[in-house]
């Protein structure tokens, strides 16, 4: 048995390399869509998702997707996917290091959303870090002086679907298990990315297809590194290290595109990621 200071450092390595091969699947998506259209990224992502399902499915049998929370899976699939798919319409357009840091700003969300949903009342202190990780928001969405990006306001969209995303799945794995609610939201997001994809259809480059296949691959890599990561060390100390992955977009739209914020936007980023770790510790009793 590993002691809890290996524990500690087993769940904040799996953390890191959360936040990494996210940022890598960024930074490929943002090259990739300049080949395919977004849409057909996000089918590619969740059929080859839906695909890698099937030997479970096949073991278990069709039984085992029976469930008594359909409409949960629903909710749960459609936010899913609209935060993948406005998160990626983000980054077409928004510096990486900015997309992803408005993303992460989910943290912030989920207390708005236990208050309307759950019925859940903070105490009055714990509000404190929302108010200072908004105020980072409102700095970041005008990273150019007075220019106002309306793509900044989807990468903070992405970042209440996220919330939700969150919210739903805690509450359905205290009922249902994990590859019921991986298959669900893997299959509900392959069929709403569908009919968007085939809208926009366009001949797919063959030097774009091993990156679609790395993107996908890379999302169930996630999913596994941070089921990881929560399996040895509390969300104190996940949720800190998850914006790491801001520093590492960050670094990778530098490399490659040559995105600098300006002082303002690391002002901004600054106070949102201060605002979504406070958020957490402050919160650490409610889980």
């Amino acid at each position: 048995m590993p002691s809890q200071y290996s524990k500690l450092l087993l769940g904040a390595a799996f953390a890191l390399a959360t936040t990494l091969v996210m940022s890598l699947a960024a930074a490929a998506t943002k090259y990739t869509a300049g080949f395919v259209s977004i849409e057909q990224i996000v089918l590619a992502q969740y059929l080859i998702c839906t695909v890698i399902m099937l030997p479970w499915l096949g073991r278990k049998g069709i039984s085992i997707l029976k469930t008594g929370k359909p409409w949960l899976h629903l909710v749960r699939g459609v936010s899913g996917w609209l935060c993948f798919y406005t998160y990626y319409l983000a980054l077409n357009e928004i510096p990486l290091g900015e997309a992803a840091l408005l993303r992460n700003a989910a943290p912030l969300m989920v207390p708005l959303l236990v208050l309307i949903w759950l019925k859940y009342r903070m105490p009055s202190l714990n509000w404190l870090p929302v108010i200072v990780g908004f105020i980072g928001i409102a700095l970041v969405l005008k990273p150019e002086g007075s220019r106002f990006n309306p793509w900044h306001i989807v990468a903070v969209t992405s970042a209440i679907f996220l919330s939700v995303s969150i919210v739903t799945t805690r509450v359905l794995t205290l009922s249902e298990p994990t590859n019921r609610i991986l298959f669900y939201y893997f299959g509900l997001s392959a069929l709403f990315s569908l009919p968007l994809a085939l809208a926009d259809w366009q001949p797919i480059p063959l030097i774009s297809v091993p990156l679609m296949i790395a993107i996908s691959l890379s999302i169930w890599c996630t999913m596994w590194l941070y089921t990881k990561a929560y399996s040895y060390a509390k969300a104190t100390v996940i949720a800190p290290i998850s914006y790491f992955g801001v520093l590492f977009a960050g670094l990778l739209g530098w490399l490659f595109w040559q995105q600098v914020p300006d002082m303002i936007s690391v002002i901004g980023a600054a106070l949102v990621i201060s605002g979504g770790i406070g958020s957490v510790w402050l919160g650490r009793e409610k889980n």
